[in-house]
């Protein structure tokens, strides 16, 4: 690689930190002189670079860090300082280093004569990479004497024309010298607007980016033909820290190393570890006394703290820090849970009026009314005796707490809240693509994946041994077959894993409900339903934990085995995969409390057995509705409070911990070494990686489920989980800004499949819904015996209705209770609940006309309350535009001042050539009407005027 010899690695300080001079003073846009590096070095290096922000310089800021392992002996470091210390004609001997891509720099060669094969390799790798990243323009600069032992930085400053070079390239719209007057509100709605923003004024955040603008300056895509255009009043801060970071990585994604035909960018070299770690800066320290103001401080004061739950967030400066995509996220966040307030205070007037109502309702009335004496049939075989339906009376009431007929209402509400929800988000996603500057961004193809580029060279290394010659080689599907195969059978099997363990949990109910029967005490035999059930609603939530991590680490290996070709196509066939399996797993329990437990019993005296010892569960005389409501509170509350909250806020702190005490163990006891203080880049590289928002979107659709699939059984779901998204909101905002390294901006227009796997849940829940009003509560039962069976039009007498009778005498052989006077009386007929004809009948113990009524009144709602539902949410979709009436009037008018402005230039362009040409014109008869007495001496004025249009 060429290099000019003037900047070769210059000797660097006392630190031992080798500054690599890149470019020619032309193109760095500043004077450089050695002697005045040297003097600002020698005086305090740490503060003249703002502790690693910036080139030992002092100047060119740090855009990016990559971060590489090198081994270096105690011995060599030792000998180092003492010639740090004593012999400063030996260090710069010593600290002069060739350029990357001039030979192996081998810092300690006398002292380790014999090194690793590999770790030679990743050093010539690296040189060779950091040679091709200097020849793409970037500066880097290298620092090892760091205070993590065997740990080297490789700082990257992008200068001014590879900023404009990358961002005509990436098609950046950057703000035009042209301003222009935002469309305001008159008259009646100006007024109200008004009295909003000083209502709300308390809750806004205290940002500027935060202000309601009144002016925007006018967008287009950069070009450096068309500098300006553009506002470079300051070109400091014409491209942020967030774009100059994007152009970076641009580049180092399409920098290729090549040794031996292996061809590597930044991912690969990332993966084969030849670097440990590639990440931007953070601005700066968010806490401490004399700290600079910073965004990053300005974003844990106004959103990454607990005090200011109540806020709006900065959405403004959450992008521009972390850009678009996670912008989105947390403008996604902040309107769901906007959302959820109206929900939440829907569901409590509906759980309120269950709870006035429910000395009202008459069902539970007569269940209690000991005077109707109704006795009911053992639920179990031979431990299990007869009991009394007044013992039921407290279930009875707190089922009615949920299954009244303001849960249908509320039911509709929220089919339509989610439809709703999914128009005002598209509208609000509409609104930050105009603010910012995403109106007609297209997402490119990316680049490929290391891992793709690694089977690709495998698959043509093995065609050039059989020596064929072939293209540009790409997998295809007999490449991935097995892949495929093993995805099918993983996810198949991983299914089946969670309908065993839900089917080893109904087990465990059925045995312990047999084993709590047997107890003496009045007290444990009435407790058998809670105990049983809150027990396996634990178990339950335990086991979904523990898989839902098991079945991310499963969903992301069989992601990779397939190979996907861009980092897209890989994010979005893990979040399918992850949402299948953790969904099955989540609702797996839930959805056999709603519609299965309790359907297939059978009867007195033919019951169905498993392992022909245990019988199926039946639901309490209320229903299954309030059991379905345990279940889901409990899982929901629990799954929100351990694994959205304390593994959010324990592991990451545990991580860092465990990064701290190895950091500590390999760290120099050096006095000198250990006081001295931390560069920028030290303390990110502590910081925990950036994983992507795949976790952060999939607890939040998972939440999405909970409010919305079974809100029949449980209205209070909305209000938790409105209280759970307050405390999410600043959770994720303090782990992004103070645990994680920063990541890299991405540009995106939406939240991308998120938004096709929510509109999914919303239909779904409409169907759901549906059969859960129908088949699990006793909705559709009490309005058939309201309208069919009453004698005097009211409830009265609908228990009775409900149950059928059975003759003791029916019981199968070693059946029947062995304590049949346990109640103090000798019983003849027990009741249970279904619709069957009486013992006395002719056909007994057969399905009456009652049960075909009722099947068909439920599926006659399932179909009316579905299609209803459905149209009304297609109804609020059509009459809700996805684009705000005044932000397409923005962009039209974006682009009527964007053609007024070239139409403006090309004008100019030709009123300078008409002036040029007349000038041409007068400048020639002048030359034509000049004396032929002219000396000799003027022909050179002569020769001017003819060579001025040659010059222009």
């Amino acid at each position: 690689m060429r290099v000019n010899k003037k900047y070769s690695c210059l000797p660097a300080e006392e630190k031992g930190i080798h500054i690599i001079n890149i470019r020619a003073i032309e193109d760095i846009g500043y004077d450089q002189h050695e002697n005045t590096l040297l003097n600002s070095l020698s005086k305090n290096p740490d503060a003249d670079c703002k502790y690693g922000l910036y080139f030992r310089d002092g100047k060119r800021k740090v855009d990016y860090i990559l971060v590489y392992h090198y081994k270096k002996s105690s011995a060599g470091r030792t000998l180092a300082r003492r010639v740090h210390h004593n012999d400063s004609s030996a260090r710069s001997t010593k600290q002069d280093q060739p350029l990357p891509g001039k030979g192996v720099q081998l810092e300690m060669g006398e002292s380790e004569p014999h090194m690793d094969y590999h770790e030679d390799d990743k050093r010539f790798r690296r040189e060779e990479y950091e040679g091709n990243l200097v020849e793409a323009g970037l500066e880097l600069e290298r620092d090892e004497d760091t205070k993590i032992h065997g740990v080297g930085f490789v700082k990257i400053h992008a200068p001014w024309h590879v900023l404009c070079r990358e961002a005509e390239f990436l098609k950046l719209k950057m703000p035009t010298k042209k301003m222009y007057q935002i469309n305001q509100t008159h008259g009646l709605l100006k007024k109200i607007n008004s009295v909003i923003q000083k209502i709300t004024e308390p809750i806004q955040p205290k940002v500027a980016e935060h202000k309601p603008q009144t002016v925007k300056r006018l967008s287009y895509p950069f070009s450096r033909e068309k500098q300006h255009l553009f506002d470079l009043s300051d070109r400091d801060s014409f491209f942020d820290s967030k774009t100059r970071s994007t152009i970076v990585y641009e580049i180092l994604k399409r920098t290729t190393c090549t040794k031996a035909k292996y061809s590597m960018g930044i991912t690969s070299l990332l993966a084969n570890g030849v670097y440990s770690a590639a990440y931007p800066l953070h601005d700066g320290d968010y806490e401490g006394e004399n700290v600079e103001p910073n965004d990053r401080k300005l974003l844990c004061e106004e959103w990454a703290s607990y005090g200011v739950f109540y806020k709006y967030q900065p959405i403004d400066l959450v992008r521009k820090y972390f850009g678009e995509k996670i912008g989105l996220y947390f403008a996604w966040l902040g309107v769901y849970t906007q959302m959820l307030i109206p929900a939440s205070i829907v569901g409590i007037i509906v759980f309120l009026y269950g709870c006035a109502t429910v000395d009202e309702n008459i069902p539970s009335m007569e269940m209690c009314d000991q005077r109707n004496n109704i006795t009911m049939c053992p639920l179990c075989d031979r431990t299990c005796s007869y009991w009394k339906m007044s013992s039921a009376c407290a279930t009875a009431r707190a089922s009615h707490l949920f299954d009244n007929p303001a849960t249908v209402f509320f039911s509709v509400f929220m089919a339509l809240w989610a439809a709703t929800f999914m128009e005002h988000w598209k509208r609000k996603q509409m609104r930050l693509n105009y603010r910012w500057d995403l109106t007609g961004f297209e997402e490119e193809e990316d680049h490929p994946r290391a891992e793709y580029e690694a089977k690709v060279l495998e698959k043509s290394l093995r065609k050039e041994h059989k020596h064929k010659e072939t293209d540009k080689e790409k997998l295809t599907w007999k490449d991935r077959f097995p892949a495929y195969l093993t995805n099918f059978v993983g996810i198949i099997f991983m299914v089946g894993l969670t309908f065993a363990i839900v089917f080893g949990v109904i087990i465990y109910r059925i045995s312990t409900a047999a084993a709590l029967a047997i107890s003496s005490t009045p007290s444990g035999r009435s407790s058998v339903r809670v105990t049983v059930t809150a027990t396996a609603v634990i178990i339950n939530l335990v086991v979904i934990i523990i898989l839902d991590e098991v079945y991310g680490c499963i969903a992301r290996w069989l992601t990779q085995i397939e190979v996907p070709k861009t980092d897209k196509n890989f994010e979005e066939r893990l979040i399918f995969k992850a949402f299948l399996l953790k969904f099955v797993n989540a609702y797996t329990p839930i959805f056999y409390v709603a519609f299965f437990k309790g359907r297939f019993v059978g009867r007195p005296g033919d019951y169905v057995y498993i392992f022909h010892s245990f019988r199926m569960e039946e639901c309490a005389p209320g229903g299954c509705l309030m059991e379905l409501c345990i279940q889901l509170s409990i899982i929901m509350l629990g799954k929100q409070l351990i694994q959205n909250n304390l593994f959010e806020i324990g592991i990451p702190k545990m991580k860092k911990f465990i990064r701290y005490m190895k950091l500590k163990r390999r760290r120099s006891l050096d006095h000198e070494e250990h006081m001295k203080k931390k560069q920028r880049y030290e303390m990110d590289y502590n910081l925990e990686p950036f994983a992507g928002l795949t976790p952060e979107y999939m607890e939040m659709i998972i939440q999405f489920g909970f409010v919305t699939l079974f809100v029949a059984s449980f209205p209070l779901a909305p209000l938790f989980a409105l209280l759970n998204n307050i405390i999410e909101i600043r959770l994720d905002a303090k782990k992004f800004v103070t645990e994680l390294r920063r990541p890299v901006a991405v540009r995106a227009k939406d939240i991308g499949i998120w938004y096709n796997i929510l509109r999914g849940i919303g239909k779904l829940a409409v169907i759901i819904n549906a059969f859960v009003i129908s088949f699990t509560s006793d909705f559709i039962p009490r309005l058939v015996y309201l309208y069919m069976y009453s004698e005097n039009g009211t409830m009265h007498g609908f228990v009775n209705h409900t149950l059928s009778s059975f003759n003791v005498s029916d019981f199968q052989a070693g059946t029947a209770p062995n304590d049949p006077m346990d109640l103090g009386y000798e019983v003849q007929i027990c009741r249970y609940k279904d619709y069957r004809e009486p013992p006395w009948s002719e056909n007994k113990y057969d399905i009456s006309k009652d049960f075909w009524a009722v099947l068909a009144a439920r599926l006659a709602f399932v179909i009316v309350f579905q299609n209803l539902v459905m149209f009304m949410s297609d109804f609020v979709d059509w009459i809700i535009p996805d684009i705000p009436k005044d932000i397409s009037q923005q962009i039209h008018k974006e682009k009527v001042l964007m053609v007024e402005v070239f139409m403006r230039e090309e004008q100019g362009k030709l009123q300078m050539l008409e002036t040029w040409k007349d000038k041409d014109k007068k400048k020639g008869e002048n030359c034509n009407n000049h004396s032929p007495r002219l000396s000799r001496s003027h022909s050179g004025s002569l020769s001017s005027c003819h060579s001025y249009p040659l010059d222009v």
